[in-house]
């Protein structure tokens, strides 16, 4: 059964350490990542914090970095695509040995966040062990069984799923909206609270999931009121 799971690993046990160290507000989230060989990756990545020559002139001494190209600059990131040299046995295992998938990459001073799609537990297990036999401190914070659905995918519980969708399909969330909260309560045949409460906290795990995912929010047990 294919698998995801949230992992952790320490700033100073992964790729772009010493930048990170080196410019304390710069954040790092990588758009698409490709492993070509065992010897390198070259990720598409998007970095926000800083000054742009700032942070190029620091990744020019970064020894987990040979090549950088800047790609585009909207607003306030800078896109870049990276070849990463060193540091990068984690993810060479992962995307190389147990064929899995990065869907999410975070990274900022406080340690990388890594959502990734394994084909099953066992090569969630291998690359656990792997770190471990590589002295490196992976923390498996969260697992999902993608037949889960969204549970697996987002963290909703299916009363969450059904309402969201529901209220999409009903135009509760277009300007004006289609329905009211206290209508839309009443074509559920729950309170005007209850409704309110599960559509915040649904709301909630979708960002926490999907928008700042790694960045700290507050874990809650994805139980419905």
């Amino acid at each position: 059964m294919a698998t995801i799971a949230e992992l952790r690993l320490p700033a100073d046990e992964f790729v772009l350490s010493y930048t990170l160290d080196t410019l304390e507000n710069v954040d790092f989230e990588i758009e698409r990542l490709v492993a070509h060989d065992p010897e390198e990756v070259m990720p598409y990545v998007w970095a926000a914090g800083v000054d742009a020559d700032e942070l190029e002139s620091v990744l020019a001494e970064d020894p987990t970095v040979d090549e950088i190209e800047r790609i585009a600059r909207p607003d306030e990131a800078v896109l870049y695509q990276m070849h990463w040299v060193e540091s990068i046995e984690t993810l060479v295992h992962i995307l190389l040995e147990e064929e899995g998938t990065i869907l999410v990459a975070e990274g900022d001073r406080g340690g990388w966040l890594l959502r990734v799609l394994f084909p099953d537990r066992d090569s969630l297990s291998r690359a656990y062990d792997f770190c471990k036999e590589n002295d490196l401190s992976l923390d498996i914070q969260r697992i999902y069984d993608v037949d889960d659905g969204k549970q697996g995918r987002f963290g909703l519980t299916d009363e969450q799923e059904e309402t969201i969708t529901a209220a999409y399909e009903r135009g509760y969330y277009d300007v004006p909206r289609g329905v009211s909260l206290s209508d839309f309560a009443e074509e559920l045949d729950v309170s005007h609270q209850a409704l309110s409460e599960r559509i915040r906290r649904g709301h909630k795990t979708l960002v926490e999931n999907s928008v700042i995912v790694g960045r700290g929010g507050n874990e809650e047990d994805g139980s419905d009121q």
